[in-house]
C-alpha cells in the first residue's frame, strides 16, 4: 500500500512526535548528553530530508528507526576513523616502566593499545608478558613460578611480541553489538530447574550480548571481544562460566550458543497470533459448551472447596463454576490428545543436563526496536508453565499468570510441590500442625476456620480430581476436540512451523523442533489464547480477588 506524498507541515509534525523517542534512541547509545543531542539532531534531519521526497513511506515508525540506525552506524564508523595502528617497537621501553609518565598524548595512546592487545593473548602469555614487563621479573624466575622451562618463556615472550606487533598495526573491527547491545526480554525453560535461579546464568549484559554474539557462528575468545569491543579477559571468564553450565559449547577453540534465542519479526508474530487465535476458538469454545453442558462440572469426584469467604465450621461450599473452568480449561487443553502428536523427538535428545542439577532446554526472547505487533496480539504477561510434578502417585498441575496472585516458578518450586503433595497425603489421615497449615494457606493451597486443639475445618482451594476416572473422562472430552479439527489444525501449524525453523540456526532446529511438536498441547502461548478467547466474548469471567491466588491449580491422582 502507497501513502500519499506528504507536504512540509506534515512532516514537522511526525518529527515533532519522534523527537522525544529519538532522543531516548540516542542517550542509552551515546557517552554523553552532548554527543546525544548531537546524534539525535543528526537522525531528526536526516528523517526530515528524506520525508520531504518519498511518497512510498507505509509504515512511519519503522522508517525512522531505521534511518536511526544507519545514522547510529555511521556516527561511530566516523568515530573509528580515528583510530590508528601504532607499532609496538616506539613503545617497548615505556611498558617496561608502567608508572612512568608518558611525554606525548602519542605514547598515551600507544600505551592504552598495546595494553588492550594484551588481553588478546592466551592466558599463558598473558601472565608471561605481565611478569616480564609490566613486574620487571626475571625470565627464569617466571619459568620457576609457572613450572616450564627456561626456553618455553622465552619462546612466549618472542612470539607474544610479534602478536602485539600485529595487533597494533590493525583496526579491529568491532560489530553494531559494541555500540547497540541487545537485551534478552524474557527467558523460558522447558524442563526442571536446578539449585540456580535461571536469572543467574545470563547474569549480565555481557553474558546476554556474548550468547547472541555467537547465535548462528561458533567464534572465539578474540573474535567475540572483537564485535563486542571489550577485553577478551572478561569475555574468557564468562565464555567458560556458559559453557560450564551448557549454554554455549566449546569446539576447536570456538564457542557456539547451545540454547534457543529467538529474535522475532512482525511478520513471524503476526503468523503466530492468527494461528493460536483460530485454533483457540475451536477448541476453547468446544470444550467450554461441553463442560457446561454436560453435568460433569457437578460431578463429586471433581473437588474444590475454594471460597472467597472464611471457611464455615458446619458447611462445605463449592467452588462455583467458573473458578472451576479457569482451571480445568487449561488443563486439558495442555494434556489432552497426547496421542495426536508427532513425537519424534525426544526430551531427552536435546535438554541440557546442568551441574546444579538441572535438565531443561533454555529459552531467551530478543525484542528488536523496530517490532510492530498487530493490534489484536495476545502476548504473556507474568507467565509461568504449564508446570507438573509428580510425588506419591499424585501430580500438582499449575499455570502461572497475570490472573494468579503467586511468584513461580522459584528456585525452590520442585521442593515445595513434593511437600504441597506430602502434605496432603497426610492431611486426609490426620490433622497437621500448625505450621503446617499456616505454610499452605500463605501459598493458597488451603484456608482453615477454628481452633485446630478444638473446633476446627480446613477447606482445600484447589481443584482435586479424585481418581483416575474422572481425569480421564475430563482428557477424553479434550481429546474429542482435538481430533475433530486436527485438519484444521494440522493445515494452521504448517507455515508456521516452516516460518519459525527458517528463523532457527542448523544446529538448533532439532532442539526447536522438539518445542514444535507441543502446539496446541503443553503450550503456554496456546492456553493463554484459549483463556483470551473466553474472557473475550463472556464465557469465562476474570476471577476475584480472593480466587487468585488458588487459580489454575489442580492435584490429581496419576
Amino acid at each position: 500500500m502507497r501513502c500519499k506524498q506528504v507536504n512540509r507541515q506534515d512532516v514537522e509534525k511526525t518529527i515533532t512526535e519522534y523527537l522525544k523517542p529519538i532522543f531516548g534512541f540516542a542517550l542509552k547509545r551515546c557517552k554523553s548528553i552532548h554527543d546525544a543531542e548531537d546524534l539525535s539532531q543528526e537522525i531528526a534531519v536526516k528523517a526530515f530530508r528524506a520525508l520531504l521526497v518519498k511518497d512510498d513511506v507505509a509504515d512511519m515508525g519503522k522508517f525512522i528507526w531505521t534511518v536511526a540506525h544507519n545514522t547510529l552506524s555511521n556516527y561511530y564508523r566516523d568515530a573509528a576513523k580515528s583510530m590508528v595502528g601504532v607499532s609496538i617497537d616506539e613503545v617497548a621501553e615505556l611498558i617496561a616502566d608502567p608508572c612512568s609518565e608518558p611525554d606525548t598524548d602519542d605514547n598515551t595512546e600507544a600505551i592504552c593499545r598495546l595494553r588492550t592487545e594484551i588481553a588478546y593473548l592466551s592466558k599463558l602469555q598473558r601472565r608471561i608478558v605481565i611478569a616480564y614487563y609490566f613486574e620487571n621479573r626475571k625470565q627464569a624466575d617466571i619459568a620457576r613460578e609457572l613450572g616450564i622451562p627456561l626456553g618455553t618463556v622465552k619462546w612466549h615472550l618472542f612470539e607474544a611480541k610479534k602478536e602485539l606487533k600485529r595487533g597494533m598495526n590493525t583496526m579491529r573491527n568491532s560489530s553494531e553489538l559494541k555500540f547497540n547491545p541487545i537485551k534478552f526480554e524474557s527467558y523460558g525453560i522447558n524442563g526442571s530447574v536446578g539449585k540456580k535461579s535461571p536469572d543467574e546464568f545470563l547474569r549480565s549484559a555481557l553474558s546476554q550480548n556474548i550468547c547472541y554474539c555467537v547465535r548462528n557462528e561458533a567464534k572465539t575468545v578474540h573474535e567475540i571481544a572483537d564485535d563486542l569491543g571489550v577485553s577478551p579477559v572478561y569475555v574468557e571468564t564468562e565464555a567458560d562460566f556458559l559453557a560450564e553450565y551448557g549454554f554455549l559449547r566449546l569446539e576447536t577453540g570456538k564457542y557456539l550458543v547451545n540454547f534457543l534465542i529467538s529474535e522475532p519479526t512482525s511478520e513471524l508474530l503476526t503468523v503466530q497470533n492468527d494461528m493460536y487465535k483460530r485454533a483457540a476458538a475451536l477448541f476453547a469454545n468446544d470444550l467450554n459448551d461441553e463442560l457446561m453442558n454436560s453435568g460433569i462440572l457437578d460431578d463429586s469426584d471433581i473437588v474444590c472447596n475454594q471460597t472467597d469467604g472464611p471457611v464455615s465450621l458446619t458447611e462445605s461450599s463449592r467452588a462455583d463454576r467458573n473458578f472451576l473452568l479457569w482451571t480445568l480449561i487449561p488443563y486439558i487443553a495442555a494434556c489432552s490428545g497426547e496421542n495426536l502428536m508427532d513425537q519424534h523427538i525426544s526430551f531427552e535428545e536435546v535438554a541440557a543436563y546442568r551441574p546444579d542439577g538441572a535438565h531443561n532446554i533454555y529459552n531467551a526472547t530478543v525484542v528488536p526496536g523496530d517490532l510492530s505487533l498487530p493490534a489484536d496480539y495476545v502476548y504473556m504477561k507474568n507467565w509461568s508453565g504449564p508446570m507438573w510434578n509428580v510425588s506419591g502417585g499424585r501430580m500438582l498441575w499449575q499455570v502461572n499468570s497475570e490472573w494468579s496472585d503467586r511468584e513461580l516458578p522459584t528456585p525452590s518450586y520442585s521442593e515445595e510441590v513434593k511437600r504441597v503433595l506430602s502434605l496432603y497425603a497426610r492431611e486426609e489421615e490426620e490433622i497437621l500442625s500448625k505450621e503446617e497449615y499456616t505454610w499452605l494457606a500463605e501459598r493458597g493451597y488451603v484456608k482453615t476456620s477454628g481452633d485446630r486443639d478444638g473446633s476446627f475445618k480446613v477447606s482445600w482451594q484447589v481443584v482435586i480430581l479424585a481418581n483416575k476416572e474422572i481425569r480421564d473422562r475430563l482428557l477424553a472430552i479434550g481429546e474429542r476436540i482435538k481430533e475433530k479439527h486436527q485438519t484444521v489444525f494440522d493445515a494452521l501449524k504448517a507455515p508456521y512451523v516452516e516460518a519459525v525453523l527458517k528463523s532457527v540456526p542448523a544446529h538448533l532446529r532439532k532442539m526447536k523442533q522438539y518445542e514444535l511438536q507441543f502446539l496446541f498441547h503443553s503450550d503456554g502461548l496456546f492456553l493463554l489464547h484459549c483463556i483470551a478467547e473466553l474472557l473475550k466474548n463472556g464465557k469465562l469471567k476474570e476471577p476475584t480477588e480472593g480466587q487468585r491466588k488458588s487459580l489454575t491449580t489442580l492435584i490429581a491422582n496419576v
